[in-house]
């Protein structure tokens, strides 16, 4: 069995230690140091994150009073709307506000007619037509009386004329009124629970 020498044992120490370092370097010492590398890096997008997180939860109270401001004003608007449920009786119901402005401003409704629904911003637009008689006057005191509405009412059209040639003081005036009514949902559908065999 050959043996080594002295010089020879040095040698395989030497790079046996050798080995053992570039080993640790190479599995242990290099591993870590690039993961410290990559933690080093994320630490400002980590803190970015935070910050924007702390702050975030800083305006949790104001976006809390912000949304109860915004619910109190949706439901002090909505009072101001037509109380339906459905789009004909949200007429009927504009027709009775509409003539009740008018009874009180002296003017004679001649006429009154409902015009088709339509949609607008979410909201269903309920118009009716409304043909009125009276004094320039009284015509004047009841556009001014719809105008100044609690209701939330729109004046999409108006039309003025003399009811007679010789009666230039009389006028005959056609207003397109709207009120607005927020739709309601529809009911889900009920399906019917399928016949059990041997029913009859």
């Amino acid at each position: 069995m050959p043996t080594f020498t002295r010089r020879e044992r040095t040698l395989v120490g030497l790079g046996a230690v050798a080995a053992v370092v570039i080993g640790g370097y190479l599995f242990l010492v290099e591993p870590l140091l690039t993961r410290g590398r990559d933690a080093e890096a994320t630490v400002p997008a980590r803190e970015a994150s935070l910050e924007r997180r702390r702050l975030l939860v800083g305006q949790h109270p104001r976006l809390v009073q912000e949304l109860e401001t915004a619910t109190q004003q949706l439901e002090t608007e909505s009072g101001r709307l037509l109380h339906g449920p459905t789009a004909p009786l949200a007429a009927s119901e504009l027709q009775k506000i509409v003539k009740d402005l008018m009874i009180g401003s002296n003017v004679e409704v001649r006429s009154e007619r409902v015009l088709p629904v339509s949609e607008r911003d979410g909201l269903q637009e309920v118009p009716i037509e409304m043909t009125i008689v009276g004094s320039t006057r009284d015509t004047v005191a009841a556009l001014a009386r719809l105008e100044r509405t609690d209701r939330l009412l729109a004046l999409k059209e108006v039309k003025i004329r003399v009811v007679a040639v010789g009666q230039p003081r009389e006028l005959l005036t056609t207003l397109t009124v709207a009120g607005y009514l927020l739709p309601r949902a529809a009911p889900a559908k009920v399906e019917a629970a399928p016949a059990r065999p041997g029913a009859g």
